[in-house]
């Protein structure tokens, strides 16, 4: 039977709060794998909601209508919300990420086809020249260097760079605002003027595109009749801070799990072919969605034993979630050789990643051409000194010292 929400003051002070730091550098914090699949959770501004940890529970939760991402319409769940952000009553237009159906699929509708296994397979040759351009960057930069700055990170901001039409040279602006939007201990202040930046760059950015389109998403959205450019912009905002930042974390960290685990190492070295299904299991087993999807109940709600109430806020730990032993056996051991699971590393249900077709292209393409280029690759420093990404909403490491 799962805990009841606690009801005084002393049982709310001793729940397990948001957020939680990784008790290692791969490993989610692992209090949250030994309790029931459901338990009471104390979020950020002192309210308390429920934490599902359970892989069957948490595709009910992000499947289930009765739950809204709408995140305006519950307390203090994940981050305090702005109080300026809340009374827009939504994340503003375009920024479907936190949209409830039908307005989600409204915008969703119109990207789809652009991200089909097929359009992203045409990119796969694009996609291997970027990564021997930055493989040639980071051989360049010298032993040791930094494979965060020289490798991952280019790589996935050059990608959704030219899909949306956003010019590279302008990396460091979209970079840094979303470094300063996904820190977990932001302010308000912070958090307005880092919107605020980016949606004065891309409103720019849209105004010249609807005067002299040319072939990249941006300017085929300007197209569409019903969509505004306040809209765009709240889109391609969106899609350039997932479209890199996500991949961003998975190369790097992805490259570090498989540094602190050389058996692992050798075996894709040994057997290329095994790359797409070791991109499924680290997928699963770093599960870099730090901060947990929240949900908000809009009526009771019962999920196993427990009903949520409405109005509740319902955080799902993907990390916790993809090493439930109910997803794979033996779910704390990395095996790049496990045929691929049902992971949730994408989320699920109609918020399920957009650009997770494109993600496998990029993870498998650049760590094919690090095993490649680099047999000899090694960490520069000891494991316990790579600065690690504890404060992000996207788990990772901000830097990544290697030699060769």
């Amino acid at each position: 039977m799962n805990a009841p929400m606690p009801t005084t003051h002393d049982d709310l002070q001793d729940l397990p709060s948001y957020p939680m730091e990784r008790d290692d550098y791969v490993n989610p914090a692992r209090a949250l794998l030994t309790g029931p699949p459901i338990s009471p959770l104390r979020f950020v501004g002192g309210s308390t909601g429920w934490l599902v940890t359970g892989y069957h529970e948490a595709r009910e939760v992000l499947r289930d209508p009765r739950f809204s991402a709408e995140r305006w319409r519950g307390d203090d769940a994940m981050r305090a919300v702005p109080e300026s952000i809340r009374k827009e009553r939504s994340s503003g237009a375009g920024s479907f990420l936190a949209m409830d159906a039908p307005e989600h699929g409204r915008y969703r509708g119109q990207l789809t086809r652009y991200f089909t296994v097929r359009r992203m397979r045409q990119l796969e040759e694009r996609i291997e020249d970027i990564v021997a351009e930055r493989l040639d960057a980071l051989e360049a930069a010298g032993k040791p260097a930094d494979l965060v700055r020289h490798f991952a990170l280019p790589i996935p901001s050059l990608v959704i760079c030219e899909m949306l039409g956003v010019p590279y040279e302008e990396r460091e602006l979209f970079q840094s605002v979303a470094a300063q939007l996904l820190r977990q201990d932001r302010t308000e202040e912070e958090f307005i003027a880092g919107r605020a930046a980016l949606q004065n760059f891309l409103h720019t950015l849209v105004e010249a595109k609807r005067k002299e389109p040319r072939d990249d998403l941006i300017s085929l959205l300007t197209a569409v009749d019903e969509l505004t450019d306040e809209e765009i912009v709240g889109i391609a905002g969106l899609l350039l801070i997932a479209g890199h930042e996500t991949t961003t974390n998975m190369l790097s960290l992805g490259t570090f799990a498989l540094l602190r685990h050389p058996g692992q190492l050798e075996r894709l070295r040994a057997d290329e072919s095994l790359l797409p299904q070791a991109v499924e299991e680290l997928l699963r087993y770093l599960s870099i969605v730090n901060a947990f999807p929240v949900r908000i109940a809009l009526e009771d709600v019962v999920i196993g034993d427990v009903t949520i109430t409405a109005g509740q806020s319902v955080a799902v730990s993907i990390p916790a979630v993809n090493r439930d032993p109910a997803l794979v056996d033996d779910p704390d051991t990395l095996d790049v050789a496990r045929p691929r699971s049902s992971h949730l590393a994408f989320g699920y249900g109609i918020h399920q990643c957009l650009g997770q077709h494109l993600a496998r292209i990029e993870l498998v393409v650049g760590y094919r051409g690090l095993i490649r280029r680099f047999p000899g690759l090694r960490l520069a420093v000891p494991p316990e000194e790579v600065p690690m990404r504890s404060d992000m909403v996207i788990y990772g490491a901000h830097e990544l010292p290697v030699t060769w």
